[in-house]
């Protein structure tokens, strides 16, 4: 297995920082390859401009168009080539980060903007009357598979179907369907650390042992199942999930999601 971990925390020696190195140490002992993209260490630049797309930029700047020209120039920023290339290089995907705001941090956002470029992670593929683009299950990133590794600092009882801050499939859908599942990458059931303000040194081991269990059967985990749009879910081409295709009483992201 080659997997790429996306790190974005400011702290090394925060929880964050931990799960990522024992990530490391737990897959390269397991005789896999891994490369790491911390972000913070990186200086990674989290805003879009001019300057990412070379030449292929225009004026005024019109983001999506200039990004495919670019992409398909080879005229992208060299820090963003160096991230496309690692995606195309890893087969699966760890995104370790703390839950901000109900979101990824905003430089984690920022390398999610600049590198899934147009021609890149969208943008691709047939556009005519009967089918609208490789996405959602097809595309440039199809056949990879992603594991989101959350840290929260609230405990798991506010994240639970009738929890305060929301359920937590539903604060991350617009991460693992939105982002991910649209250029084709398929997201496993996250890790999720709760209370992760309060977890104590002590409490590290019990943690560690669930991340490595999760991290060595990982090859094996069913991914999210995700409806694909040209597979015969959803309406052509008002992409509106067909009548009667859903299970009695769900509704909201959850329609979504297939048996």
């Amino acid at each position: 297995m080659k997997t790429l971990i996306v790190h974005a925390h400011p702290e090394s020696g925060s929880l964050n920082g931990s799960l990522t190195r024992h990530a490391v140490t737990t897959l390269e002992r397991a005789g896999h390859d891994v490369r790491v993209s911390d972000l913070y260490a990186m200086g990674w630049k989290p805003l879009v401009d001019a300057a990412d797309f070379g030449d292929a930029a225009s004026k005024p700047l019109r983001v999506a168009r200039d990004s495919g020209r670019a992409f398909d120039s080879g005229s992208l920023a060299p820090d963003v080539r160096a991230e496309q290339e690692k995606l195309l290089w890893a087969d699966t995907i760890i995104f370790q980060f703390p839950l901000w705001w109900y979101a990824m941090p905003a430089i984690l956002k920022g390398w999610v903007d600049r590198v899934f470029t147009s021609h890149f992670a969208y943008g691709v593929g047939e556009h005519s009357d009967t089918k609208y683009g490789e996405r959602y299950g097809e595309g440039t990133l199809a056949g990879r598979r992603a594991l989101l590794s959350v840290t929260i600092g609230g405990p798991e009882a506010h994240y639970a179907a009738r929890g305060i801050n929301g359920p937590i499939d539903d604060l991350l859908f617009p991460i693992q369907h939105g982002i991910l599942f649209y250029p084709g990458i398929e997201a496993v059931p996250p890790f999720v650390v709760y209370g992760s303000d309060r977890l104590s040194h002590e409490d590290f081991p019990a943690v560690a042992r669930a991340w490595e269990e999760r991290l060595l059967a990982l090859e094996e985990t069913e991914p999210i199942p995700f409806r694909r749009q040209n597979f015969g879910d959803y309406e052509i081409p008002s992409l509106t999930l067909k009548e009667g295709i859903e299970p009695r009483g769900r509704e909201g992201f959850a329609l979504h999601v297939s048996d």
